[in-house]
């Protein structure tokens, strides 16, 4: 059984984030959403909501599992029994980036590094700009974020 582990913060979650779970559960027997804490950044949602806000979005694809992750994400990947980590690539900085993770897990696990490119209508969308976007209360929340999310930042930013 092939199993991958997609993990970041998803602080919030976007259609971006989602679009990349729905097409790794296509590949994959299994997926795990590894909701983690970024220590670089201040989380708007806190790690309970956030993994509640993740575990509605992906409820209708059944080989899609949440879990959270406290420390190096190759340490979860082995208590889990993932070989596969996924990860989306919006543009050439995000690709950079992500090789030198690649490289760094690859010496640390046994573990290889799948890199999907986003839609060209998710390459600009982060979650940070998803935030500033909700903070002041932007129509069209919906073409960044699953219905679920639109509803929990604008309860956030009331």
């Amino acid at each position: 059984m092939k199993k991958a582990v997609f993990p970041g913060s998803f602080d919030p979650l976007t259609n971006g984030h989602l679009d990349i779970i729905q097409r790794a559960s296509e590949i994959f027997d299994e997926v795990v959403v590894a909701v983690g804490i970024n220590t670089n950044k201040k989380g708007l949602f806190t790690p309970a909501e956030r993994l509640e806000l993740v575990e509605e979005a992906v409820a209708d694809l059944p080989n899609v599992q949440v879990g959270q992750v406290g420390g190096l994400t190759v340490d979860y990947m082995n208590e889990i029994g993932a070989k596969f980590l996924v990860r989306g690539l919006r543009n050439a900085k995000d690709f950079e980036y992500e090789r030198d993770i690649a490289e760094v897990n690859s010496v640390l696990a046994d573990v290889e590094t799948v890199l999907l490119l986003a839609k060209p209508e998710n390459q600009n969308v982060s979650s940070s700009m998803v935030k500033e976007i909700a903070k002041f209360g932007a129509d069209k929340l919906d073409a960044f974020v699953p219905a679920v999310v639109v509803t929990a930042l604008q309860k956030h930013f009331q």
